[in-house]
């Protein structure tokens, strides 16, 4: 493979949403995680705003049974506009929900068989191009005035260096065994390293670092072709880090250091986090959250 193969444009985005989000329960009894909303936009808007902030164009959403209000979400409310129309409402905002006919495609997965096999699922929308992936619930924030969201941060050093690259967050050391984590090689720039190993949940003595993978990914298409013979791994699952620490060497690959904020929406308390941290910074309603804040640390 060329180098100049390893930089065609990235233009598909997969995004897996199969998931049964039993961490949420009832409230994911009959609606997607990825539908609960922070504030006013469920997590998969913001996925995919910061796809289309980065210049993706086609989304690929790896669903599963249940799962169609995620993809109703980015169709037309017929009904829900021409009420709106008629009370004379204005409807931009709708207007990130709004995706251009056939720039979304789902596909399914039939058995929870780990994100390994999820990404596999989605290999003949893919093709022979590299792709994006988005972890919906983690949910990352670029900073006000900065370089964009995660995945913009991502597509800029794409460009510079080409192949495999993996948004990386510091952790404390102790937490490393709840995550996949770099084995980083040379440093490239303060924001960009060569990885040399990756390691899926390791013992806390034997992490290479603590540099772990946090929910977004470019890769090369010739990772469908790994996974296809890919072993299960930890969890009994086919594991998408497996497959990827078996191509380098082969190919490059390199971490980006995310400048912004993440949040573990997967996690009841991050997706709190999440609500209020977003919550302060909008002005239409900072002040009234604060106070509420404020209010309950006093009675508490």
């Amino acid at each position: 493979m060329t180098s100049s193969t390893m930089r065609k444009p990235i233009r598909k985005a997969v995004f897996p949403v199969a998931g049964l989000g039993t961490r949420f329960l009832p409230a994911t009894k009959a609606i997607p995680k990825e539908m609960l909303p922070v504030i006013d936009r469920p997590l998969i808007q913001y996925a995919v705003d910061e796809a289309r902030e980065a210049g993706i164009e086609q989304l690929i959403f790896v669903t599963g049974r249940g799962k169609t209000a995620i993809v109703e979400h980015f169709d037309t409310a017929y009904e829900l506009e021409h009420t709106m129309s008629g009370r004379g409402k204005h409807l931009d905002v709708l207007d990130a929900t709004r995706i251009q006919p056939g720039n979304l495609v789902t596909v399914r997965q039939q058995v929870p068989m780990g994100l390994g096999h999820a990404i596999w699922c989605a290999r003949a929308v893919v093709g022979d191009e590299p792709f994006a992936i988005f972890l919906p619930d983690e949910m990352m924030v670029g900073e006000p005035g900065g370089k964009g969201g995660c995945m913009k941060q991502m597509v800029d050093a794409y460009n510079e260096v080409g192949g495999n690259l993996i948004s990386v967050l510091e952790v404390p050391q102790e937490e490393v065994s709840s995550y996949g984590v770099i084995a980083p090689g040379a440093k490239v720039t303060d924001a960009l390293t060569e990885v040399v190993g990756l390691v899926e949940k390791p013992k806390v003595a034997d992490a290479p670092s603590n540099l772990i993978i946090s929910g977004r990914y470019i890769l090369q298409p010739e990772v469908m072709r790994t996974l296809e013979n890919q072993e299960k791994g930890a969890g009994g699952e086919i594991q998408l880090t497996d497959a990827m620490a078996r191509m380098i060497g082969g190919q490059p690959f390199h971490a980006v250091k995310f400048a912004g904020r993440r949040f573990d929406c997967g996690s009841k308390a991050g997706f709190v986090e999440a609500t209020l941290s977003l919550a302060l910074e909008r002005p239409d309603m900072a002040d009234e959250v604060r106070a509420i804040m404020r209010r309950l640390l006093a009675e508490s």
